[in-house]
């Protein structure tokens, strides 16, 4: 029986996230089998919004952690350009995360994946800059454990949390887009948090739904050097298939000189040191889709908590260029609900999770 959420779904990422229309190429990423209902909703719409043509993928995170352990340099080194060629030629991009296992790649050759994704970055940024893209999460059982909900229980908070009305939270978004224009320094304080940056003539960015479904935030940059102090993060984040949980890392001169998290340093500053970029933030973030509400441990929904930061080692955004460039994004996120406070030069529109500053009181969700 088809699920009526799943076309409620394909018609936010066709009709609205990415508008396809005539004449479009579109690609349709899935990663994960169980998508399968999803991707045929999605081509079926696009064909009747008469795309001249759209063509479907399904990757398998296990070949892809057997390419990382076997492969040699070369291999490893080997540009694709027929998928450039054709990347360069789709107008419309839709990638589905569909994942059974969310730790598949956490014995996966680490140096290999960051090489590798070194190499793939140009094929990256021609979809990011040329494309209409979104990405979004079919939900499985995988998914539901990770949340520690049943499936039935993930499956509700995830069609809640995607299918809303986004045009309305993007009339909502826009007056902290409008407050984050204006705004110069900002300061995060929480319990073993104290962070300080500018972010004067960096543009506040709303994310209402065009490029991650779910979305959900306002984001900027810092200037690149301006960050200092240090920030704790409480919500646990996984990267190239390891888990890390209470990363503490503390800034000078806008670079990070000092990284922990319990049991993962070496990880981490690994990580941290692939390239100058690393150790330097491409994004500040707050978090505001009123469905989401807590930690699912993947970061498509964890950065959009609303009462939530992120504050991003590695690649900036083209929308807000703080000139700081790594094949590394990392969205970090710390949650103040219950602890924490954002200032906006010296005045507190923040505290606790929730906003207090007069013109953005109506984006706190009801209790």
């Amino acid at each position: 029986m088809r699920d009526p959420r799943v076309r409620q779904l394909a018609d936010v990422l066709v009709n609205y996230s990415t508008r396809v229309k005539k004449g479009d190429v579109v690609l349709i990423s899935a990663s994960g089998f169980e998508a399968a209902p999803l991707v045929k909703e999605i081509h079926a719409l696009c064909i009747a919004r008469g795309a001249k043509y759209v063509e479907y993928d399904f990757s398998l995170p296990e070949i892809n952690r057997q390419f990382y352990n076997l492969a040699r340099k070369s291999q490893i080194d080997y540009f694709p350009q027929h998928k450039l060629d054709f990347m360069q030629q789709v107008t419309v991009f839709i990638a589905i995360s569909a994942a059974d296992n969310s730790m598949v790649m956490a014995n996966a050759n680490q140096e290999h994946m960051i090489a590798h994704a070194r190499v793939m970055r140009p094929i990256v940024d021609c979809r990011v800059k040329n494309t209409r893209w979104v990405v979004t999460r079919y939900p499985t059982h995988a998914g539901a454990q990770e949340a520690k909900m049943s499936l039935d229980e993930y499956e509700e908070y995830l069609f809640a949390a995607c299918c809303i009305d986004w045009q309305a939270e993007s009339r909502k978004q826009e007056r902290l887009k409008k407050l984050v224009d204006l705004t110069e320094q900002v300061q995060i304080k929480a319990s073993d948090t104290d962070l300080r940056f500018c972010i004067k003539g960096m543009p506040g960015i709303k994310c209402d739904g065009r490029y991650n479904i779910p979305d959900g935030e306002v984001f900027t940059a810092p200037v690149k050097d301006s960050v200092e102090g240090y920030i704790t993060y409480n919500c646990p984040t996984i990267y190239h298939g390891k888990e890390f949980s209470n990363i503490r890392l503390e800034f000078s001169a806008g670079k990070i000189v000092r990284a922990t998290s319990p049991g993962m340093d070496e990880q981490l500053n690994r990580i941290l040191d692939t390239d100058e970029g690393a150790r330097y933030v491409g994004e500040f973030a707050i978090g505001v889709n009123p469905a989401i509400r807590r930690p699912m441990r993947n970061i498509l929904f964890d950065e959009k908590i609303f009462g939530s930061i992120h504050f991003t080692p590695g690649q900036c955004y083209d929308e807000c260029d703080n000139g700081n460039r790594s094949a590394v994004h990392w969205d970090m996120v710390k949650l103040l609900e219950g602890d924490g406070e954002i200032l906006f030069d010296g005045v507190v529109i923040q505290k606790d999770g929730r906003f207090v500053h007069s013109s953005l009181v109506s984006l706190n969700p009801g209790d």
